[in-house]
């Protein structure tokens, strides 16, 4: 891990006055709304939160799940799930589709006016309905023994991705259906023997979003970067409730 964090960070830092566009990445927008202290030291001061280890189950589902919706893709057909689920759309075939899953260097942008900051987001998959309407889909993939659902305080997370995806791309004048889709994959825990393989229940469940909040809370984020002083706390950051404990320590 010491080798891989880098607590302070000289790159990819927001400057006003920078020619360069800034990347503003959907997880960072939602690091602003989680805690704008944490957002700031990281996005302009170069300090970000210690990485957790990565999901590389999680990873190879979703890659899985791509080539799988991808044969579907290039024979323009519903996959069986979509059927099952009654879900009237198959899967959208675009030649940006994979600049748009790159998060990394590509996803799917938007420059904000009289800014240097361009909005960025990398998506699962795209779908697209008898309307010609864009449909945003998001894999999502876990371990548990109830039913899943979109229902827990946490998802609020999973929630703000779909729609700011759901923006970005209405942004850049695309007809976004107003439902996106979760294909939701959850491993069983319930079979005799592992066996050498892991089988998942899949579900896919539709979600109603509403971007109106995305863009107000972009031009906030921006103004929280120009800013010359730290921001106040998130308000239930556990990130900021450690460095405070620590802190109070350390005065000792």
């Amino acid at each position: 891990m010491s080798n891989y964090y880098n607590p302070n960070r000289k790159r990819n830092l927001y400057d006003k006055n920078s020619k360069e566009l800034f990347r503003l990445s959907r997880s960072k927008i939602d690091l602003y709304i989680s805690c704008p202290r944490c957002f700031y030291l990281d996005r302009k001061l170069g300090v970000a939160q210690p990485p957790g280890f990565p999901f590389s189950l999680n990873s190879a589902v979703d890659k899985l799940l791509k080539k799988e919706f991808d044969i579907h893709r290039a024979k323009r057909t519903a996959h069986p799930l979509m059927k099952h689920y009654k879900v009237d759309a198959i899967p959208m075939a675009h030649e940006k589709l994979d600049e748009w899953r790159d998060s990394l260097r590509g996803g799917i942008t938007l420059k904000i006016d009289h800014s240097n900051v361009l909005v960025t987001g990398g998506i699962d998959d795209l779908w697209v309905n008898p309307k010609k309407e864009l449909i945003i889909v998001d894999y999502k993939a876990t371990a548990k023994d109830e039913e899943v659902t979109l229902d827990a305080e946490w998802q609020i997370g999973y929630k703000r991705q779909m729609e700011i995806y759901q923006w970005l791309f209405r942004k850049n004048n695309f007809k976004v259906s107003k439902t996106g889709y979760f294909v939701y994959c959850n491993g069983k825990t319930d079979k005799k023997a592992f066996d050498s393989k892991l089988e998942f229940d899949i579900k896919i469940i539709p979600y109603k979003g509403d971007d109106t909040w995305v863009e107000g809370v972009i031009f906030e984020a921006i103004e929280c970067l120009k800013s010359d002083k730290l921001p106040k706390l998130g308000a239930d950051c556990d990130f900021c409730k450690y460095r405070e404990a620590v802190r109070a320590f350390e005065k000792r």
